[in-house]
């Protein structure tokens, strides 16, 4: 819906305004079937309710969802937008709303029909009812819910519930003016006409859609002249619809002056580094990669060094280098950065070791490497359920890994004497946050040329409360449990076989990680 061009969604505002027209015409003289329908043929009491129990659940969705309540959702709705830097959607959310309700009390005051005669004598209400203001104001959130959804929220699933619970929400705002006897169901199926008028002419008029973050920057200084090309790598799996991807990229390239986007589509036999190779070979000025942390971490490796700069739009399940450069989630907005921001000079790191990692030399990570626990929940991810729960798979997965035996291990850095350890896992990163603004490793910079090193080793199981209670902290003391360490390069071994991973992807077991900081070797595009 919100890409729909303006032209279609205002010939779907006149529509429900011309129904609504009718429908106010009918209200006004009486037409006998729309008399008919209110009253159901039957007498005027049948609409009312008058089970004490029910009553008083109703009550509370009218009061829930009262001129109040809606208020204060739609304001918290706003300011959480505001925070995450979503302005022209804060704006379009209080603004639909704030539309829908004034023009419900004008054409109430136009219409001055007077309420059923049947509501319950206590509580009466004598404000004109049509058309209904509980209808037309929860049609207009929903609207602007499922709006806001279809924008925000990357997947299907999770969309398609929301729009569930949203229409079930507005069912329930529906019945209860009926079953109150507050309305005739032709107010209610007034305001919703109403409600839902509004979001679409607010969507035909002012997009929520995000400007771009450089639209009032000057222009960046070109070291050398640039023929504006484009090329784009892109993970077909990682995004819902890929037409529609693609004419977004291209519909904001030639916006920021860049040539038609060139597309190379990895394959489960190769997630990013050949196509990144056929790019930079075709003379691209600019590689944008859209996948997870792992096909990044191919297209960054093969183009450090070339002086191209790459554009990250993060689609995968963690985006771990995508959060730590503050580079937007949001698809349309990472889009943007990586066509207009401007180039960073972060760190990358070589890893060589035993196992799996013996047959690829080449291995590097820009996240982090670890061993132990956190590569074992790794691979016990199920994919199937990742597909449908994104990174709830990683939880569910931590809690079967939780006690991950510990490992005795040996650690040299910058070639420095070899330090015995016992650690359930240790992790070597480039950046500092994990999920959820985790700071394991809060002190670690992307482009400072060093790693810095954690080891943890609680005991027992409860031990992993207050190891995470000191790692939210922040605490800088070092002992058994909890132990730090950086350098430009780190070695590890171990005295038993165990599971390895970079940037989240498991390498399979081994004995040895060897790993060197190469400073400032791949470009990337951040935010102004």
């Amino acid at each position: 819906m919100i890409e729909r061009p303006p032209r279609q969604l205002l010939t779907w505002v006149v529509g429900l305004l011309a129904a609504l027209a009718a429908l106010t015409a009918a209200v006004l003289t009486d037409v006998a079937w729309l008399v008919d329908l209110d009253h159901r043929g039957e007498g005027a009491e049948t609409w009312a309710v008058d089970d004490r129990g029910l009553r008083q659940l109703l009550l509370g969705v009218e009061d829930a969802f009262g001129t109040i309540g809606i208020t204060v959702i739609t304001v918290v709705l706003a300011i959480a937008l505001v925070a995450k830097g979503h302005r022209r959607a804060a704006g379009f959310a209080a603004g639909t709303v704030l539309t829908t309700s004034l023009v419900t009390t004008l054409l109430k005051a136009l219409t001055d029909r007077d309420r059923p005669v049947w509501q319950h004598p206590e509580e009466l209400l004598t404000n004109p009812a049509f058309p209904s203001g509980h209808a037309s104001s929860i049609t207009a959130l929903g609207g602007v819910v499922l709006v806001l959804g279809s924008m925000l929220i990357r997947r299907a699933q999770l969309r398609r519930a929301l729009t569930g619970l949203v229409v079930l929400v507005a069912l329930a705002v529906y019945l209860d003016r009926v079953l109150l006897g507050r309305h005739y169901p032709s107010d209610v199926v007034g305001g919703a006409l109403l409600g839902a008028a509004v979001v679409l002419l607010g969507l035909a008029v002012y997009s929520p859609l995000p400007r771009s973050h450089a639209e009032k920057s000057d222009p960046l200084p070109q070291a050398v002249p640039s023929t504006r090309r484009l090329a784009v790598v892109l993970n077909p799996i990682k995004v819902e619809d890929e037409a529609v991807f693609r004419e977004t990229v291209r519909s904001l390239a030639v916006e920021a002056g860049w040539q038609e986007p060139t597309w190379y589509l990895t394959t489960p036999e190769d997630s990013g580094t050949g196509q990144a190779e056929q790019a930079a070979v075709a003379g691209a000025d600019l590689v944008i990669v859209c996948g997870g942390d792992g096909t990044v971490r191919e297209v960054c490796a093969e183009l450090a060094g070339t002086g191209i700069p790459v554009g990250i739009i993060p689609a995968g399940t963690g985006n771990l280098l995508a959060r730590n450069l503050e580079l937007p989630l949001y698809l349309r907005a990472a889009i943007d950065v990586a066509l207009t921001g401007q180039d960073r000079a972060i760190d990358m790191v070589r890893v060589t070791g035993d196992g799996e990692l013996a047959d690829r030399p080449d291995s590097h990570f820009l996240v982090m490497a670890g061993m132990g626990f956190d590569a074992a929940i790794m691979e016990g991810v199920n994919e199937d359920i990742k597909k449908r729960v994104g990174w709830l798979a990683y939880v569910l997965s931590a809690l079967k890994s939780l006690m991950f035996p510990a490992v005795k291990v040996e650690l040299s850095v910058d070639g420095g004497e070899w330090t015995k350890h016992r650690a359930r896992t240790i992790l070597v990163g480039n950046v500092g946050y994990l999920q959820a603004g985790m700071p394991l490793l809060p002190d670690a910079v992307i482009d400072d040329g060093r790693l810095d090193v954690v080891l943890l080793y609680p005991r027992t199981f409860f031990s992993w409360i207050p190891l995470a209670l000191r790692v939210l902290a922040k605490r800088r003391r070092v002992d058994d449990t909890v132990n730090r360490m950086t350098g430009r390069t780190v070695s590890i071994r171990a005295a038993v076989d165990t599971p390895r991973q970079l940037d989240g992807d498991s390498i399979g077991a081994g004995r040895e990680l060897h790993m060197e900081c190469l400073h400032g070797r791949v470009l990337v595009r951040v935010p102004r």
